[in-house]
């Protein structure tokens, strides 16, 4: 695996589930601060990841959640890099929560476990930037 640069994103994230039909949270996709928020609808959920703070009051929220982002654009053509993130952190005993969006690569950790998760990575060879 080639080496990533990966940033630890400030603040704390949640991931949210609400009923298959539920509407998107209002202004939820308004929010102007440069911060990820993906909402996901399947068949049996919609399924919300943002900032604590922009959590919906009516999900079933598990919050405390770290976003670390590789930094990108990445091309499509690039393989294994999720699997070689997951392989490390869970040879580390760290537990993760990924998605990707068109330009990168995205993996949530708990906030106890994110001193663990950066060791590992810059153990694995990865630069990791902590937020400014």
């Amino acid at each position: 695996m080639r080496r990533l640069a990966i940033d630890v994103q400030a603040g704390e994230y949640a991931v949210a589930r609400l009923a298959p039909d539920a509407p998107t949270p209002p202004g939820l996709l308004d929010v102007t601060d440069p911060v990820l928020v993906s909402v996901t609808r399947t068949p049996s959920e919609l399924s919300v990841i943002c900032p604590a703070e922009l959590a919906p009051g009516d999900a079933e929220v598990e919050d405390g959640w770290r976003l670390l982002t590789v930094r990108g654009p990445l091309a499509f053509t690039l393989t294994g890099i999720i699997a070689a993130l997951a392989s490390e952190l869970a040879s580390a005993g760290v537990a993760l929560f990924s998605l990707s969006t068109f330009d990168t690569d995205h993996i949530l950790v708990r906030g106890d476990q994110l001193d663990q998760a950066i060791a590992a990575l810059r153990a694995s060879g990865h630069e990791v930037a902590l937020p400014a």
